[in-house]
C-alpha cells in the first residue's frame, strides 16, 4: 500500500463546515419561529461555502479542481465495469458533488428573496414584489426534498464502500491522505499543494458574495 495525499486542507474545511451547515439550516427550519433567523444565516454560510468551492474548483489542489474528477459518459461506463482507477473522486461522485453543489446554490439563491408570509423575509426580499417572492418560495420549498435525496444517497454510498467494498472514505476527508495499492513499477503522483494565493481569492470571492446576499448594501427604501 501506498499512502497518497489526496484532499487538501480547505476542501476538508469546505466539506464539514458545509455538512454542519446544511444540518443546521434544516433543523431551525423545521423549527420555525424566531429560529427561521438562523435558517438565513446558516443559509448565507452555505452560499458562500458553496461560492468557496466553485472558485476552489478552479484554482485548487488537482484533486479539487474540476476538470480532474468531472468525467464523461466514457468513464462512467469504465468506472461501473470496474476499469477505472485514481485516488480522488470517482466519476459517479463526481455526479453526486456537481448535484450537490447545484441543488444548494438554486436552493440559498431562491432563499435571499423568500418569505413565510409571518415572520421571516429573506435578505433581499425588498428588491422584488410579494408575488415573485411567493414563486421564488414554492421553487425554494420544491428543492428541499432533493437535497434530502442527495445527502441520504451520499450518506448510503460512504457506507457501502466502507462496510461493502471495505474502502475507508472518512478518514481521508479528515486527514488528508489515503492509502491506495502500489502499482508496480509506477509513482503515484501527490496532487500539487494548495497556494495560499488562490486561497486567498475563493475566500474574497466567497465573503463578497455573503456581503452581496445578505442584503446590507440595500437601502431601506428600496424595492416594491
Amino acid at each position: 500500500m501506498q499512502r497518497v495525499h489526496v484532499w487538501d486542507l480547505p476542501l476538508r474545511v469546505f466539506h464539514w463546515a458545509l455538512a454542519i451547515c446544511v444540518i443546521a439550516a434544516y433543523i431551525s427550519q423545521n423549527i420555525g419561529g424566531n429560529a427561521m433567523v438562523w435558517h438565513g444565516r446558516f443559509g448565507l454560510a452555505v452560499l458562500g461555502l458553496v461560492s468557496f468551492r466553485l472558485v476552489w474548483g478552479f484554482v485548487g489542489s488537482t484533486n479539487a479542481r474540476f476538470i480532474n474528477f468531472v468525467r464523461g459518459p466514457g468513464s462512467i461506463k469504465a468506472y461501473l465495469r470496474g476499469q477505472w482507477s485514481g485516488v480522488g473522486h470517482n466519476p459517479l461522485g463526481a455526479l453526486s458533488v456537481v448535484a450537490i453543489l447545484g441543488v444548494l446554490l438554486a436552493l440559498t439563491l431562491t432563499g435571499l428573496f423568500a418569505n413565510d408570509d409571518i415572520l421571516f423575509e429573506g435578505p433581499l426580499y425588498a428588491l422584488v414584489d410579494k408575488s415573485l417572492s411567493d414563486q421564488l418560495t414554492k421553487i425554494h420549498q420544491w428543492f428541499e426534498p432533493f437535497i434530502l435525496s442527495l445527502v441520504a444517497i451520499h450518506i448510503v454510498a460512504i457506507g457501502f464502500y466502507v462496510w461493502i467494498k471495505k474502502q475507508p472514505l472518512v478518514r481521508p476527508m479528515l486527514t488528508g491522505w489515503k492509502e491506495v495499492p502500489a502499482a508496480s513499477g509506477s509513482v503515484i503522483q501527490e496532487p500539487e499543494r494548495s497556494r495560499w494565493g488562490a486561497f486567498l481569492f475563493a475566500l474574497a470571492v466567497a465573503l463578497a458574495v455573503v456581503f452581496m446576499a445578505s442584503g446590507q448594501w440595500v437601502a431601506p427604501n428600496a424595492g416594491y
